[in-house]
């Protein structure tokens, strides 16, 4: 490396993200997917003047060279000039992110995990598993009940032979509240009748039976399970998304020796931290509340940090749609942790060694453990 060559960041392991639109968004498009609202920003407005918005003004626009904190008409200007692909290499490839763990169930359009490795500049992927939209994808094909049940069995365990794990957003299909006990073979009948019964082709699966039996067939096949915890789109309803409702079910589950990954967790980011600290296959992480929260991100972090073990936090973007939420969501974890463990070791209380340690562990080192990645 050359005496004024800047060093590569530090690697990441985004445990939790989605692929990337395949063409250029117009500037509303672009605005909407910084916001979880489903409406436009209000007159006058745009979602851009938000911390998010802020953030990806801050430290994307130098990578596409031009100057922090650009006019946004400028920015989405060199956007366009760039072309999508150019835009997401150039964006992806500063991040330092050596595996990308792929929900595959958002939405068709968005690239798959090979091609987002492949813009990132041929780093590793891996997919997750979304299994709402797995039984859909089943009840879409079959011809009645018995082939349904049939064919999700198969398709939960032919998917645990290829994914490093799954993903529920029974959140906000129905809530986190919901019994903890796995629903017997003669309920799951039943339910399944009601559902098919009532649905079109591409319905949404939202009955809390077949929901609870989807979330421990992934279970019992011993791979880790994410759930989405905390806010997101309207679609949810907040208060039944606080991950403190999941502790029966963290209970209930434990012996089937899959862990439990709480996605998100704000504004219950704490409440997830003392699960993963009292119960030991429980894991967490903060990933889309640090992107949202933007400048406040360090402050969000040092929350998880209090109560969680170590061990148990993982980073993640949760990014979706655009390359920078990629590089928001890196820099802000990068940075935010930065300065809590710098002056964590400034006071004293830590040594620098240790800083180092739990910066490597919750950067990349514990989402290689729970997921079986091998070193990087």
């Amino acid at each position: 490396m050359g005496a004024h060559a800047k060093p590569s960041p530090p690697a990441l392991v985004d445990h939790h993200c989605h692929g990337l639109l395949r063409t250029e968004p117009g500037p509303d498009a672009f605005a909407a997917l910084l916001s979880e609202s489903d409406a436009p920003a209000p007159s006058g407005t745009t979602f851009l003047d938000s911390q998010l918005g802020y953030a990806v003004r801050r430290w994307c626009p130098p990578l596409l060279g031009l100057d922090p904190h650009c006019a946004p008409a400028e920015y989405l200007e060199r956007r366009r000039e760039l072309g999508p692909d150019e835009t997401a290499r150039r964006l992806l490839r500063s991040t330092g992110i050596t595996d990308y763990l792929v929900d595959t169930g958002l939405d068709d359009d968005l690239t798959g995990p090979e091609e987002l490795a492949r813009a990132a500049g041929g780093a590793a992927w891996h997919e997750v598993v979304r299994l709402e939209r797995l039984a859909e994808r089943i009840a879409d094909a079959a011809g009645d009940r018995a082939e349904f049940l049939a064919g999700l069995s198969h398709a939960v365990g032919e998917a645990a032979g290829t994914a490093v794990a799954f993903k529920s957003v029974a959140a906000y299909r129905y809530g986190l509240d919901f019994e903890p006990n796995p629903p017997g073979q003669a309920e799951v009948r039943a339910a399944a009748d009601r559902w098919l019964a009532c649905r079109t082709p591409g319905g949404r699966l939202t009955d809390p039976v077949l929901l609870r039996h989807l979330l421990w067939s992934a279970a019992e096949t011993g791979l880790p399970l994410q759930l989405h915890t905390g806010f997101g789109d309207p679609d949810l309803t907040l208060h039944r998304c606080d991950p403190a409702l999941l502790t029966d079910f963290a209970r209930a589950v434990r012996p089937t020796g899959s862990a439990l990954v709480l996605l998100h967790c704000y504004p219950y980011h704490r409440s997830a931290a003392y699960l993963a600290h009292a119960f030991p296959h429980v894991y967490a992480d903060v990933g889309l509340a640090l992107s949202y929260s933007g400048a406040r991100a360090e402050a969000v972090l040092a929350e998880a940090l209090e109560l969680a073990p170590f061990g148990k936090l993982m980073f993640s973007t949760d990014a979706a749609g655009l390359a920078e939420l990629y590089v928001v969501g890196a820099e802000l974890f990068r940075r935010g942790l930065a300065r809590l463990l710098d002056g964590w070791v400034g006071d004293g209380a830590w040594s620098a060694g240790d800083a180092a340690r739990v910066a490597e562990l919750i950067g990349a080192g514990n989402a290689r453990r729970v997921y079986g990645l091998g070193p990087g």
